[in-house]
């Protein structure tokens, strides 16, 4: 498994107006309790291959995403639609900011969500009930803190993979203001996470077209039950001081 240390210009991920440059430069917040970091190392061609999407020309080629940064998500195509839906449309690969503009009377409204912890919010609800806003963010690996040290005294970071999906998907929702957002649902820990000491884990959707299309086109109460831990059996953790 590759690491995570390799810093990518998020910049090369999409062309940024002065709006989008600013918020990217915002702080993001990441709570102890919620994913910092994942890896996608995968081109943007090879993603709309296996997950049967419109790529367009996203220059992704492969790296790891932090909260802030540009990173591929896969939509239902309906940003640029508008009018009753016609049945299931071609999916699209779209570059996003991770990390959506908090709500005005937000603590410090300048930090950025990455993950959805309540999904009951007023906040979250009126997007994850409308299926327009969720959306598959790829993946090939993430990390976690974990909550010991090593002989030097450095936190442990320890990095999970899927064993039956090498490019795997998130379960995800964007929003839009002035730029485009999306942040990670989030679910309870399974046994690998608690081991580690977390208590939540991004949700990872099973394997399958099925699962990706209950996410994208279905009602919410069929699409809320997908929030749930992946099998611990499924997933390969490595553990490295940094």
């Amino acid at each position: 498994m590759r690491g995570f240390g390799k810093r990518r210009d998020s910049k090369t991920c999409c062309p940024l107006n002065l709006h989008l440059l600013a918020f990217a430069s915002r702080p993001v917040h990441r709570s102890g309790a919620m994913t910092q970091l994942y890896r996608l190392d995968a081109a943007a061609a090879e993603i709309a291959r296996h997950f049967d999407c419109w790529a367009g020309s996203d220059p992704w080629g492969g790296g790891y995403v932090a909260p802030g940064q540009f990173a591929p998500v896969i939509t239902a195509g309906r940003e640029f639609i508008a009018g009753a839906r016609k049945g299931r449309g071609q999916h699209r690969l779209i570059p996003r900011i991770w990390g959506v503009p908090p709500p005005p009377s937000a603590h410090d409204p300048s930090r950025g969500i990455a993950n959805v912890r309540n999904v009951d919010s007023p906040f979250w609800i009126g997007n994850l009930r409308n299926s327009e806003f969720r959306c598959l963010v790829p993946a090939t690996s993430f990390m976690e803190w974990g909550s010991g040290i090593d002989v030097e005294g450095r936190r442990i970071q320890h990095r999970f993979a899927c064993a039956d999906q090498p490019l795997f998907a998130f379960a995800g929702v964007w929003k839009d203001s002035e730029v485009p957002t999306f942040a990670l649902l989030t679910c309870p820990a399974n046994a690998a996470l608690r081991a580690i000491g977390r208590d939540t884990m991004p949700v990872i959707l099973p394997a399958g077209r099925a699962a990706q299309d209950t996410w994208l086109h279905a009602g919410w109460d069929r699409a809320k039950a997908l929030l749930a831990p992946c099998p611990a059996g499924l997933m390969q953790g490595t553990a490295a001081g940094i």
